[in-house]
Order: structure tokens, then C-alpha cells, then sequence
């Protein structure tokens, strides 16, 4: 039977009848907010600033010499941004990624209109048909929105954890992974140091909160990310969660400051301590030790506390603990002092600059 006589009998059309002439395997799309080079947190005006910048780098007027390029990185780019400009359809990207407007196999069409991210329509003109490939809960020729069986789940499933609705169904055996969520964590110092835990609150797509133990593993850094699987936005028909992704912020320590795994602290000494040595207390992750002052220390001298820094960690090794030697010199002396220090300088002539310049 041919398309012809398949159309006048009713009978849906195939994928493969539907699929324009010399198509081939679809190539994967990329992730739309690589495509616009922003992060998964980008603000409405971020979002703007780049495609605005994008449209015209790419578009086919302004590159004539590869204007075929240019076209379809153009496509790209609006067809991102008309996604994660408008906030419900950006809600169902996060959620579902590419599969939220693309359906799981090319199945027939209910005959619904068809969501095209292009027009900027909304949920009213969503085809679900092409979420499923035409599966359950969806009429074929029935030719209107009363064709699609609200009331079997699949409405709920895609739009209801967006719009705070219930939970609940397969729909029509597509299976999705849930999106990642990206969030930030503030830790104290000693914490990225040595490790431990740090309470964050998730908001969910359904308005809900979430409160959540994180794990910091020793040494982590400033900018890290921990990723925690199966904690980010839930999948869809029974495919599994995404992840949290968290990008680690280093609060500043009174004292102590981190070169990689080395630890530094700034040790004060006086100067009759830099010039006859003494032994001075000194502040470690350990609590308080005694440093030997060595007799004619100068100021950002260091001395070194081997396998007192970062914690080992897997094959990593401890870092140290460097203090750093800096001589206070008094503001201000009494007469008598001042005579035994002209005294000192008289007996002990040195240029220190000698030789510098």
C-alpha cells in the first residue's frame, strides 16, 4: 500500500515515510548552554548578552565565505536560546535535557500541534505524541487536543514536578535521565584542611527544599566541584536521577593561608629575638608548638614543620606548615635604648644593600 492509499485509509505514516529524502542518523545536539557558552545558573540577561553576540558572529549574511556553516550554527544558536529564554520551557530542558521536545523513537503524530522551540509557543502546543512516539494516552487521528487522555498520568509526569502537581505513571515506556542541578557551597578553612561535613539546602523543581549532608574530602580547593549521583533533578519513566553538582567556596582563615597542599602562617619575632634566637610558639592544625628561632633571622625567612600541612589523601602526600619569619621593629625607643642601639650599630658597620644594585 502505498503513502497515498495509506493517508486515505486512516493509517499513520512511519517514521522512516516522514523522515525527508537522504536523511540519516541524527546527529547528537549539543547541550544547549555549551551551545550559548554559559553555565547551567546563567541569569535571563546572561543568556541575552550571549546569543545577541552569537546571532551576529554567526549569522549567514555577515560570513558569505562558508554561508552554509554559518546557517546551521545560527539555527543552533536561536534554537537554544528560544528554549532557555522562556522559563517553563527552560524548567522542562533542566528536567529532561533534549528529550523534553524531542520524542524517544519518531513515532506517529496525533495530529496535535506541533511544539516548535523556534515560534516560542507554549505548553498549549506542546504535541505529547512526540515525547512518546505516540505511546500511551494518546489517540492517533484524533486530530485535537481531546485526543490526548489527560487523565492516564503522562501530563502529570512531564509537567507536573515543574508545576507542583502529583507524581505518578510510566510514560509510555520512555525512559529519561533527570538533569543535573548546579549549586555552590561556602566551608570554612579547616574544613577544606582536613575535611568533614557541611549541611546545603536543594530547592527542587516542585518548590520543595532539601537538606543534604556533603562529604568534603581533605584538602579540597577553592573552585572544586563535588559531584553527588542520584541527587539532582528525578528522571523521567523510571530513568535514574541526575546529579548535584557543587562548586566548593573557601571562606578565608585568620592565620593561615594554602599553597597547595602547604600551609603558611606569618610568624611575628621581635628583634632581639631575630638577632640572639629564641624559641617562640607557633600555631599548626595540631594546636600550638614550640619553633627554635635561629640567631640572625631576617624577616620572610621560613622555617619548616615537615608533614604538618594538608592531610595525606589517596596517593597524595602531607604538605608542610611554613612559618614565616617577620621581625616587628619597635615605633618608637627611649633614650637609653636608642644609645645601646647606636652603640650596637657603631660596633657592627654592614651595608645590606651592597651588591643589590
Amino acid at each position: 500500500m502505498g503513502a497515498s492509499d495509506a493517508r486515505a485509509a486512516g493509517v499513520p505514516p512511519t517514521p522512516s515515510s516522514t523522515r525527508p529524502p537522504g536523511a540519516g542518523t541524527p546527529m547528537p545536539q549539543r547541550d544547549f548552554y555549551e551551545v550559548l557558552g554559559v553555565d547551567r545558573g546563567a541569569s535571563a540577561e546572561e543568556l541575552k548578552r550571549s546569543y545577541r553576540s552569537l546571532a551576529r558572529k554567526h549569522h549567514p549574511d555577515l560570513n558569505p565565505d562558508d554561508k552554509t556553516a554559518a546557517e546551521q550554527r545560527f539555527k543552533e544558536v536561536q534554537e537554544a536560546y528560544d528554549v532557555l529564554s522562556e522559563p517553563e520551557k527552560r524548567k522542562l530542558y533542566d528536567l529532561y535535557g533534549h528529550a523534553a521536545f524531542q520524542g524517544a523513537a519518531a513515532g506517529p503524530r496525533a495530529g496535535g500541534a506541533e511544539w516548535s522551540a523556534r515560534q516560542g509557543s507554549g505548553f498549549e502546543d506542546v504535541d505529547f505524541s512526540q515525547f512518546f512516539g505516540g505511546g500511551a494516552g494518546v489517540h492517533p487521528g484524533a486530530g485535537s487536543a481531546e485526543g490526548f487522555d489527560v487523565g492516564g498520568g503522562l501530563f502529570e509526569e512531564i509537567l507536573g514536578r515543574v508545576r507542583g502537581g502529583r507524581r505518578g505513571g510510566r510514560a509510555g515506556g520512555h525512559r529519561a535521565g533527570g538533569g543535573d542541578v548546579e549549586s555552590s557551597l561556602r566551608i570554612p578553612f579547616l574544613t577544606a584542611v582536613t575535611g568533614g561535613e557541611q549541611p546545603i539546602v536543594v530547592s527542587r523543581p516542585d518548590g520543595s527544599a532539601e537538606t543534604l549532608n556533603v562529604k568534603i574530602p581533605p584538602g579540597v580547593a577553592d573552585g572544586s566541584k563535588i559531584r553527588l549521583k542520584g541527587k539532582g533533578n528525578p528522571g523521567f519513566g523510571g530513568g535514574p536521577a541526575g546529579s548535584l553538582v557543587i562548586t566548593v567556596q573557601v571562606d578565608p582563615h585568620p592565620y593561615f593561608r594554602r599553597e597547595g597542599r602547604d600551609l603558611l602562617v606569618d610568624l611575628p619575632i621581635s628583634v632581639g629575638e631575630a638577632i640572639l634566637g629564641a624559641r617562640v610558639d607557633c600555631p599548626t592544625l595540631a594546636g600550638m608548638k614550640t619553633l627554635t628561632i635561629p640567631a640572625g633571622s631576617s624577616t620572610g625567612q621560613k622555617l619548616r614543620l615537615k608533614g604538618q600541612g594538608v592531610p595525606a589523601r589517596g596517593e597524595a602526600p602531607a604538605g608542610d606548615l611554613f612559618a614565616v619569619l617577620k621581625v616587628v621593629v619597635p615605633k618608637s625607643v627611649d633614650e637609653e635604648s636608642r644609645r645601646l642601639i647606636e652603640q650596637f650599630a657603631d660596633r657592627n658597620p654592614s651595608d645590606p644593600r651592597r651588591g643589590l644594585w
